[in-house]
């Protein structure tokens, strides 16, 4: 069980000027944090100030440079052994920061898992649906909450990985799959979300086509070969049925049926190239 003592906690916040005072507050009432590090990424209101009245130490991005980014800048500041990594907006417990600091130590990585009413709109919640079911098939595990940047880990583990972090939203789930990938223990600890302060800043007309290259990006990254191969292999099956049924009715052999064979060839070679340099990805982490 790791001690609050040796958690450094990492709020990366953007013109969250109405919320950061009150979380950092109610943080520090929590628990004996080894240190609360606020990164303001390019607000332009009073989040800094804020968070500095409140007895955070803040970290400043000149201009705004996307969460993962400043969560990546808050790792490279924090120096306690464990990382706890909250969202500005006020959304979560402090008391539930508590409890995923405490399930350290067993386990490298502790994600606060939402339940699906509290998030945000029914349009956020079959999207993260989607992506904790493909999450789900790549790893071979239950992912009830990919997305949720409400989590604590070892601060090593962290770093070790920082190189893989995108500066935009994916961070959370890109974390997510290092460490399960990596062989580390991972864990969902249940939380219940408020209401968050101010306004969202994921939009779908925006942001949709992000989340489409985050799901490109899981695959190609993670396990390629599970997808793949089924495309491979349904090309293959389709251009061979459609072959046998051609030489048996008309009695030669079309070019589409060759041309479907080809290509699951092409897939299958296209994935297990993928596959060994995803393998590598990890095979040399100090």
């Amino acid at each position: 069980m790791a001690d609050p003592s040796a958690v450094s906690i990492i709020v990366p916040a953007l013109n969250e000027e109405h919320a950061i005072g009150t979380l950092i507050e109610e943080l520090r009432a929590a628990a004996s944090w080894h240190e609360i590090i606020v990164v303001d990424d390019g607000s332009i209101d009073a989040t800094a100030e804020r968070a500095t009245q409140s007895g955070a130490r803040v970290v400043r991005h000149p201009y705004n440079k996307g969460n993962g980014a400043s969560v990546k800048s808050g790792i490279r500041h924090a120096t306690g052994e464990y990382i706890l990594i909250i969202d500005g907006d006020g959304q979560h417990k402090p008391e539930d920061a508590v409890r995923l600091v405490s399930r350290l130590g067993l386990y490298d990585l502790v994600i606060g898992a939402r339940s699906a009413g509290t998030q945000a709109t029914s349009t956020r919640r079959y999207g993260n649906s989607l992506l904790n079911w493909l999450a789900g098939y790549l790893t071979d595990r239950d992912i009830p909450d990919l997305t949720s940047g409400f989590r604590a880990a070892r601060r090593e583990h962290l770093r070790e990985f920082i190189h893989l972090l995108p500066n935009g939203f994916s961070t959370p789930t890109t974390t997510t799959l290092a460490f399960i990938k990596a062989g580390y223990n991972v864990a969902f600890e249940p939380v219940q979300a408020r209401q968050r302060a101010g306004q969202s800043k994921i939009h779908l007309a925006r942001d949709g086509t992000k989340f489409l290259m985050i799901i490109l990006r899981i695959v190609t990254i993670f396990s390629p070969l599970r997808i793949f191969l089924p495309v491979s292999l349904a090309s293959f099956i389709v251009g061979a049925g459609y072959a046998g049924w051609t030489i048996y009715s008309q009695s030669h052999v079309t070019n589409t049926s060759v041309l479907l064979i080809i290509l699951a060839v092409i897939v299958f070679l296209v994935g297990l190239v993928s596959e060994q340099i995803s393998a590598l990805r990890f095979e040399g982490r100090q």
